[in-house]
């Protein structure tokens, strides 16, 4: 609808209808938009929303455009913006645009951007919103009213008050539910929740997703190391989490970047996918490299070059099985060094039952298709190997990636094929080198 109104000419009726877009809306539009229509719509939106939606977009779409944005034109959109979403954004600028950023901003604001600056983006204190309401312990309910009264307006999704004491010490949250429906009378402690734990601000973001998880929280505060209220933490920002994380598995299996603008020009592009592809081209050379050694066995016994593909794909297909299921583990925080042999013993006989049930499935196969036993025997057996490699490779291979602090989703998938395919093309031509020559 909107292109057609731009095509149309229309410009007022497409002015419109971006006035009642969300910014998250707004920021998917010109991501799937190429790049001239993207420029002419970032041109149209009103100024006010322009920081909410640079936030939204990912990575390299912000970067195009903020660079075709002034100075002064930057600084105007980050006004108003909360302080995490700024943080944010400040932590993608070009130092220049960052000092004019810190500069358009009040001492206070200053002070608490840098605060959230100070720690780790993918850590509690990366993602918190410093903008919270803090009460004592000690008051009346009545007095907590007529603060916020005084007060005039609460921080966006504010769904509790923490209760600190006069060093900023956490104490428990005030739920609004309860402030509106106890007797006014009522000390803060006595109606305050000791039920939510803070987080720390140094916990990374996958436990702070799982504290959300399991706990079912719509928000939680955030400590420093001598447990005082720093900020606090609102679903939005978990569900920001959780998507990031869900985009980065899916493009790291192809080695590519979640922050990749689709429209990105031809050239990037391919350079981009090209280091990748020559990866993965290597690890071809390295299985064709097996297979020529046993060039003289299927010079003689042509039969192998029709079934060799079976083997290598089968043991790729359990192995990423085992891979993915270890990885997902790690990531939650479920493996540690009580439960490594149990799982590896549990992953082996998994891939030992599988390869034993499938190898008669094709061995029996075999056997119908050539006539041969010894054909159908040698697969068979070359099938049991490789699903037993295929089932320690997936256990092994994420953790030690992990350990060298490299990620299992980006390169567990090349590094598990290259071992199922050497081990299934050396198996199967080896015992056929062994047994039917």
């Amino acid at each position: 609808m909107l292109r057609e109104k731009l095509g149309s000419g229309s410009l007022h009726s497409a002015e419109v209808l971006l006035g009642s877009l969300h910014p998250s809306e707004l920021a998917r539009l010109l991501e799937s938009l190429p790049l001239q229509e993207r420029a002419v719509i970032w041109e149209m939106l009103d100024q006010d929303v322009e920081g909410d939606v640079l936030v939204e977009l990912n990575e390299e779409v912000r970067d195009g455009l903020i660079d075709g944005m002034p100075a002064d034109e930057l600084v105007a959109a980050t006004e108003g913006m909360a302080m995490d979403d700024l943080a944010d954004l400040v932590a993608d600028l070009p130092e220049a645009l960052t000092r004019e950023v810190l500069r358009s901003l009040d001492q206070q604001d200053r002070d608490r951007l840098n605060q959230v600056l100070s720690y780790d983006e993918d850590s509690a204190g990366g993602l918190m919103n410093v903008d919270i309401v803090t009460v004592r312990p000690d008051v009346t309910l009545d007095v907590v009213m007529r603060y916020l009264r005084a007060r005039g307006a609460i921080p966006d999704d504010t769904d509790s008050i923490y209760v600190v004491n006069r060093n900023n010490e956490y104490f428990g949250s005030l739920y609004l539910s309860r402030l509106l429906t106890q007797d006014p009378a009522m000390l803060v402690a006595e109606a305050m929740s000791t039920d939510v734990m803070p987080i720390p601000a140094h916990t990374p973001s996958a436990e702070v997703v799982w504290e959300f998880e399991n706990r079912d929280l719509l928000s939680a505060p955030v400590i420093d190391e001598n447990h005082r209220v720093v900020g606090r933490i609102t679903v939005d920002d978990v569900v920001d989490v959780i998507r990031d994380q869900a985009e980065h598995s899916l493009m790291s299996a192809a080695g590519l970047d979640e922050e990749d603008d689709m429209f990105a020009p031809v050239v990037k592009s391919a350079q981009r996918r090209a280091l990748w592809l020559g990866v993965n081209l290597a690890t071809a050379f390295l299985a064709a490299s097996v297979v020529d050694l046993f060039q003289t066995t299927l010079d003689k016994i042509v039969l192998l070059a029709v079934l060799m593909p079976i083997v290598p794909s089968m043991g790729g297909v359990a192995g990423s099985q085992s891979l993915v299921i270890i990885t997902r583990a790690i990531a939650l925080g479920q493996i540690d060094s009580s439960n490594a042999r149990r799982i590896l013993r549990k992953e082996l006989l998994v891939g030992s039952l599988n390869g034993l049930a499938w190898s008669i499935v094709v061995g029996l196969a075999t056997y119908l298709w050539f006539h041969d036993w010894r054909i159908g025997g040698v697969i068979a057996g070359a099938m049991t190997i490789n699903l037993f490699i295929a089932a320690a490779a997936g256990f092994g291979i994420p953790i030690l990636l992990r350990r060298i602090n490299i990620d299992p989703a980006l390169a567990g998938g090349v590094v598990l094929t290259t071992i199922t395919d050497v081990v299934g093309y050396m198996a199967f031509l080896g015992l056929g080198a062994i047994f039917l020559l």
